[in-house]
């Protein structure tokens, strides 16, 4: 099974609306064909903005992460620090539980600082995609999930 961190980005826009990408990846968690990872600062932030930009969807958040089989994990101090070195302080410590957690995938919304910087990537050794690129990935190859 392909297991994918997502950031709060995604967890954000899932909660947000009952169609789109992110959706369709939470719903396959729900259906066991995906393993999402998270890290306790994913969940915080998540919640932090959607009561500060959505209100009305803290409830569908608080839903989806009691009913989620989400895998949380936190990386150390050393693992921040060293992501910190080729990434924007603020998503180091997402790339950092990225790679802590050993996933196939680091799901983010975030072009400007994740998606769309390869240096990010290759210094990682994340494949960092945007959810309708992991989506498209999950359809094309039913076997991995």
């Amino acid at each position: 099974m392909i297991r994918a961190f997502i950031d709060s980005s995604v967890f954000f826009s899932a909660c947000r609306s009952p169609s789109g990408a992110s959706r369709a990846l939470i719903d396959l968690c729900l259906l066991n064909q995906l393993e999402i990872v998270v890290s306790t600062l994913v969940q915080q932030e998540t919640q932090r903005n959607l009561a500060k930009k959505a209100p009305a969807a803290v409830a569908q958040f608080q839903r989806l992460i009691t009913a989620l089989p989400l895998r949380v994990v936190d990386p150390g101090r050393a693992d921040v620090i060293a992501a910190a070195a080729y990434t924007q302080l603020k998503d180091a410590p997402i790339v950092a539980a990225a790679r802590f957690a050993q996933v196939d995938y680091l799901c983010s919304l975030d072009r400007r600082h994740l998606v769309d910087v390869p240096e990010v990537s290759a210094r990682s050794g994340l494949a960092i995609v945007l959810p309708e690129t992991l989506l498209a990935t999950l359809r094309d190859n039913p076997d991995a999930r």
